[in-house]
């Protein structure tokens, strides 16, 4: 195990209670004193991660997409024998993915992608495991998907070739934006009927049972309004990690449409801008052709 970030930290506890032997890495010192904590086996350096392992090894690598992740698998690889195996955990892009997996082949060494969702809740509630690359290698690791998922026999399962894993936890992420949306759009629609004044929070409580809508997302949407129904703690700004673009993206390519996906993505971007400039043209489009009235800059 290696990358002791949020999620990566609440992994290897995962594995740790399920009787696994866990090394673990990060250059953050307290993110290794934690792990030791809890039981892990903890090493100073990638060079003292393998050797702390017995072959054939397995590395986890959970550590954000992007440059770090391939600067980690490359120190990994260089450190490890033929027969060990890298699994990205991260949310790397697909086709990254299926490279990095031809590379390391060339080296005698093992590749899976395991797209991974559960977030901060995967530790008491198990993680769901898409992974991709070779089904020998999947079923011969399969004990640690099998202690991370959900129960023994859900949960977790082997996707496709190299590269499928983090395709099937893209769109993943594309299907849980449009749903975020929704709820949001839902929700704000309801707050904007004053004169009925409706309780959010209870809306969101009677929709958990026996509804069409219910779901993890909305039991979360619950919480969330039972600690603050008017959210007057927060800004209404909401950010990317990127798997919604590579979604809309790889929809282009396909030439296969989803606008929910889409248009939820756009929002988010929407969401953080304070003042667009495109809707102060709309305003002075307005007034340009029509005279209508427009609010001036304070």
């Amino acid at each position: 195990m290696i990358g002791l970030g949020r999620m990566g930290g609440n992994m290897a506890q995962r594995l740790l209670n399920g009787g696994h032997r866990v090394v673990a890495f990060d250059p953050d010192e307290d993110a290794r004193k934690a792990a030791e904590s809890a039981g892990a086996v903890t090493a100073t350096s990638v060079q003292d991660l393998v050797a702390k392992l017995s072959a054939p090894r397995a590395v986890w690598v959970m550590v954000p997409a992007g440059d770090i992740t391939e600067k980690t698998i490359n120190d990994v690889a260089d450190a490890l024998s033929p027969g060990d195996a890298v699994l990205d955990g991260g949310n790397s892009n697909y086709k990254d993915s299926a490279r990095r997996a031809a590379a390391l082949k060339e080296r005698g060494l093992d590749y899976l992608d395991v797209g991974t969702s559960g977030g901060i809740w995967g530790l008491t509630e198990g993680y769901s495991l898409m992974i991709g690359g070779d089904s020998n290698t999947f079923h011969r690791l399969e004990p640690i998907f099998q202690t991370l998922a959900p129960a023994s026999d859900k949960g977790y399962g082997h996707v496709g070739p190299a590269g499928s894993g983090h395709f099937v936890k893209m769109v993943h992420n594309g299907i849980e934006y449009g749903m975020m949306q929704a709820y949001a759009e839902g929700f704000e629609l309801m707050k904007a009927k004053e004169e009925f004044g409706l309780d959010l929070a209870n809306i969101a409580e009677i929709w958990r049972d026996g509804s069409v809508v219910r779901s993890w997302l909305l039991d979360l949407t619950a919480a969330a309004l039972k600690e603050d129904a008017d959210l007057s703690g927060l800004q209404a700004y909401v950010d990317d990690s990127g798997e919604g673009r590579w979604t809309v993206e790889e929809s282009i390519e396909l030439a296969v449409p989803i606008p929910v996906i889409t248009l939820s993505l756009q929002a988010r971007f929407r969401s953080r801008q304070d003042q667009p400039f495109g809707g102060k043209l709309l305003a002075a489009m307005r007034n340009q052709f029509g005279g209508h009235a427009v609010k001036k800059a304070d």
